[in-house]
């Protein structure tokens, strides 16, 4: 294989496997510090961040089918993104347009990433 398409691989595993973790910590602190919507954090809103959790160590182990499934499983952060960036509270939009951007780039990146590495396996 030609290592300037191994390099390009290994540039946008590292890109979107950033991303993940970026949604990750943006939707934990969504929930927990910067827009709760109870004093304190609302503990139950952030069962949500557990589905990021899961393929974690396939993502950090460069798994190709984890990365296949967590294509899909992002646009429903995608999703939410949207939603909430129609919320009445400032903060909250904001977390939402962070979150949306993250699992945006996300899901272009892992897109581009699994392109590359079908390429490189042809």
């Amino acid at each position: 294989m030609n290592e300037k398409k191994m390099v390009k691989q290994q540039i946008l595993q590292k890109m979107a496997l950033s991303a993940w973790l970026a949604l990750l910590l943006v939707n934990l602190g969504w929930e927990w510090l910067f827009a709760p919507l109870r004093a304190g954090g609302s503990w139950l809103l952030l069962l949500k961040v557990v589905p990021l959790l899961l393929p974690l160590a396939g993502l950090l182990k460069n798994k190709i089918y984890t990365y296949q499934y967590c294509s899909l499983l992002v646009l429903f952060y995608v999703a939410e993104g949207v939603v909430r960036l129609f919320d009445n509270n400032i903060n909250s939009r904001i977390c939402a347009a962070a979150s949306f951007v993250c699992a945006a780039a996300f899901f272009i990146l892992d897109l581009w990433y699994l392109s590359a590495r079908r390429k490189a396996c042809v």
